[in-house]
């Protein structure tokens, strides 16, 4: 990098410079993974300096563990085939895969390396039960627009359950990958009537 790039990149405040310094680190996570991920690399890729990481993140956990939500966020996109059904099958088809993917090693480093630091531990646990909640949302939300479902289904707790059926299978079965047969059933069998099934009232 010239001299002149390095005084650009060192003028940079805020949000921009904090931008810079998580792409860098999403970059290195992606080569390296968490085991490679150092606070020199992602300075030298960021073209700024340690100082400026470490003013916003303590360590190298707390680095990893921001960039893996910047990575999370950015790969998950809500699909929009027109179908609830066709939507949601995709979406956890996308999740099922990268299961298997660099991404998912990606997580079990970080897991591994903020084993002991609760608060860490907490965070990344947080992103993982969100699941990307304003995906799901936006997909519920399109077809509560088409009919499709009530107004009731909107909520964080019920857009997910879908995947939180999916991880339980990871969890409870030890799997990397999950049969698309049962993908399947957990979108006809439990997610569908679940969110049809919110503007019921109540029986006596």
């Amino acid at each position: 990098m010239s001299t002149d790039g390095v005084r650009a990149a060192g003028r940079r405040r805020g949000a921009e410079l904090e931008s810079a310094i998580l792409r860098a680190a999403v970059a290195e996570l992606s080569e390296s993974g968490y085991a490679g991920l150092t606070m020199d690399r992602v300075a030298r890729r960021a073209g700024t300096n340690k100082n400026a990481i470490y003013r916003r993140w303590p360590n190298r956990a707390a680095l990893g563990v921001a960039a893996y939500r910047r990575l999370a966020t950015d790969k998950l996109s809500p699909p929009d085939t027109g179908g609830l059904r066709e939507d949601v099958l995709m979406l956890l088809r996308r999740i099922n895969c990268g299961m298997a993917s660099p991404q998912a090693e990606i997580l079990r480093g970080l897991l591994a390396g903020v084993g002991d630091e609760p608060e860490l531990l907490a965070e990344l646990h947080a992103a993982l039960a969100d699941g990307g909640a304003g995906v799901w949302l936006t997909v519920v939300g399109r077809a509560v627009a088409r009919g499709e479902a009530p107004p009731e289904a909107l909520h964080p707790r019920v857009v997910t359950v879908a995947l939180t059926l999916l991880r339980n299978e990871y969890v409870t079965r030890g799997l990397t990958t999950v049969p698309d047969a049962d993908l399947v059933e957990i979108v006809d069998e439990v997610y569908l009537p679940l969110l049809r099934g919110r503007g019921l009232t109540p029986g006596p």
